[in-house]
């Protein structure tokens, strides 16, 4: 068998490197924002301040800012941030966000802290 021309093998290694497919990189995915659990927080998500009072007794802290109003709730287990946004209707400011940490920083489950705050019976 006779070997082939150079131009003939030059001309096939194109050919067949024309009919490879190439693979595009990966992208990451995106990451899924994971909600934080509401359970066990139903004395405290969509409440309005009233409802949070008669739920931990007076405030520690109530801060304002704009439209938006924050509740601090503390006992000698938790701190307890409820943070109330008013509806675009209008209507009173419901806590629509909650923070919680143990006095020295540390973690704590949210409704963890909100069933302690519920047991201080309004005072510390």
């Amino acid at each position: 068998m006779k070997p082939l021309p150079p131009l003939a093998v030059l001309t096939m290694t194109l050919a067949l490197g024309a009919c490879a497919t190439t693979v595009p990189a990966a992208r990451p995915a995106a990451p899924v924002p994971i909600p934080l659990p509401t359970a066990g927080l139903q004395a405290v998500m969509g409440q309005d301040a009233a409802a949070l009072v008669r739920a931990f007794g007076q405030p520690d802290a109530d801060v304002r800012e704009g439209s938006a109003r924050k509740l601090q709730f503390s006992s000698a287990i938790c701190v307890l941030d409820a943070y109330l946004y008013p509806a675009k209707d209008g209507a009173e400011p419901r806590a629509t966000w909650i923070d919680a940490r143990q006095r020295d920083g540390s973690t704590i489950d949210r409704a963890s802290c909100a069933a302690a705050l519920s047991r201080r019976g309004g005072g510390k």
